[in-house]
């Protein structure tokens, strides 16, 4: 039995899936609740979103992520960060799934990833769970209802929770696996109950085929000036530099707060809607985020909450400090309703030094851009994890290894190429500590970021006076107003100028040696920017 609407010419059928029990087509928000309800899946929280917990795993599995070997697609995979899987394993693997699935009932959201219709991709979502199906329909871009009587899937994802891998029968590594199969164009998802794997392996797969057109695939925040989508402004950074956080500003239009991609008509979100963390989320800090937890079909992930009155406790990590919400865009006032803008006027690079020794703020020229979007620095801080007692840098290339199929110069060529040609300003911003390490010093004032962010922003910080940073080559402004002079210049800000050299160079050693990995692959102008 078949519910929901869809392309009559492309049901589960004319993909060889068969023998289901009921197969619901594309339902909207409240049915999907229903579902999930009726099924046991979740809770009704507060205004009616939903409450669900993901069971043993709570975050991404990268270790049981795998690409597909084939012959056309064997010299264009970063083999070193990408698991490799046999076409055969794979295709046991398929079988073995469908035949698990046969007489359960599936949920399917036809979607695209991607808000330009020149370079989206249609995927089809094919989920167990009836929660995972309202995730993914809030995450990606929703056709009309009208587009559905047309709607030919160009990628699918099958994601059955319930089904457990063999690892000598699958080729893979434990009962968890994500497969790509890139000339299947299908992605396998069993034993995990994360939602967040069905978002991420879009990303995947737009990461791969994007470049191939002279599209940068981001993984990165993007907002635009009021009225005016030319002045757009990208935002990279790892988990706590604030990406999200800064790119949300009240005074500009969000376009989207993680996956977008830079084309020859400018920036694009991938998404259609926002996957925040809630750890420590409060009404204050984060007025329109903290608002979506009460709002209509937001799913709430992995938070513990009170039986009765179903007040959400965002200090409670006992499940997973990696804590979240999935809601649409739309939840956010300042939202792009297109989700698109222009060619990025500004750059930003986000990165927490607990070393304390970046400048708050730097102007990169487009070679200093590859070099530090290949670095993808940033740094743990004492107490975070056992056994880490002193900072210690994190280098997550492109900042986001993870998502990446392409060796990372092939995006860092492409970052570069487009900053030269379209004259965009690249920052790097430190929104870290200051007269001293983690543990001595101070985090960096959020005031002092945002007026430096702002000045970068408006334009007037690209006419300040700079100075050639000593350590790290490039420029630092020597006074902006509304910042204290001293915070340009870290040195200044320690106690033990001696103490500060010996940092720097210690950061500079790290820097240079994670570099090594690609001195053999990146070009010369890069070569010449790199630090030690």
């Amino acid at each position: 039995m078949e519910t929901g609407r869809v392309n009559p010419q492309h049901r589960l059928e004319d993909q060889g899936i068969t023998g289901l029990g009921h197969v619901y087509y594309n339902l909207l928000e409240s049915a999907l609740i229903q579902q999930a309800l009726t099924r046991g899946e979740g809770h009704l929280g507060k205004g009616g979103t939903l409450l669900v917990e993901t069971g043993k795993h709570t975050g991404r599995s990268p270790k049981d992520r795998f690409i597909v070997r084939t012959p056309g697609l064997e010299d264009t995979i970063w083999w070193d960060n990408n698991a490799g899987m046999e076409a055969a394993a794979f295709d046991r693997l398929h079988a073995d799934m469908l035949e698990h699935m046969k007489g359960r009932d599936y949920f399917v959201q036809d979607l695209y990833g991607g808000a330009d219709p020149a370079h989206r991709l249609d995927v089809r979502v094919i989920n167990e769970l009836a929660w995972h199906n309202l995730f993914i329909r809030h995450m990606l871009r929703r056709p009309a209802r009208a587009e559905l009587d047309d709607y030919v899937p160009h990628f699918t994802i099958l994601n059955c929770p319930s089904f457990k891998a063999d690892p000598d029968r699958h080729g893979c590594r434990t009962e968890t696996v994500i497969a790509l199969n890139f000339d299947k164009k299908l992605i396998l998802v069993a034993d995990s109950e994360y939602a967040g794997e069905n978002k991420k392996s879009v990303f995947s797969v737009l990461n791969y085929l994007l470049p191939e057109r002279g599209i940068m695939p981001m993984h990165c925040s993007a907002n635009h000036a009021p009225g005016n989508p030319v002045d757009t402004a990208i935002f990279f950074g790892l988990s706590g530099t604030g990406k999200t956080t800064l790119s949300a500003d009240p005074d500009r239009v969000l376009i989207g707060d993680d996956e977008h991609g830079w084309s020859e008509r400018g920036t694009f979100n991938f998404e259609g809607g926002c996957y925040a963390k809630t750890i420590h989320l409060s009404q204050e800090a984060e007025p329109e985020i903290y608002a979506t937890t009460e709002k209509f079909a937001t799913v709430i992930e992995n938070m513990v909450y009170d039986g009765e009155t179903l007040e959400l406790d965002f200090d409670d990590d006992s499940l997973t400090a990696n804590m979240r919400c999935a809601y649409p865009l739309d939840y956010i006032s300042n939202a792009s309703a297109t989700a698109l803008g222009g060619h990025p006027k500004n750059v930003i690079m986000l990165t927490c030094d607990a070393f304390g020794v970046l400048p708050p703020i730097a102007r990169l020229s487009p070679a200093q851009a590859e070099y530090h979007f290949l670095s993808g620095f940033t740094s743990k801080v004492a107490g975070t994890e056992r056994g880490v007692t002193e900072p210690q840098p994190t280098f997550s290339t492109c900042f986001g290894a993870p998502f990446m199929p392409r060796r990372p110069e092939v995006y860092g060529n492409l970052l570069r190429d487009k900053i030269a040609k379209h004259g965009a300003t690249c920052w790097l911003v430190n929104t870290g500590w200051t007269g001293g390490a983690y543990g001595t010093g101070s985090r960096m004032p959020i005031k002092a970021t945002r007026a430096l962010l702002s000045a970068a922003l408006d334009g007037s910080l690209a006419e300040a006076e700079f100075r050639k940073d000593p350590n790290f080559g490039f420029d630092v402004p020597v006074a902006v107003p509304g910042v204290a002079s001293i915070l340009l210049e870290p040195r200044r800000t320690w106690d033990d100028g001696v103490a500060y050299d010996a940092q720097a160079a210690k950061l500079v050693a790290m820097f240079a040696q994670n570099f090594a990995q690609y001195e053999t692959h990146i070009d010369e102008d890069v070569k010449a920017v790199a630090i030690g």
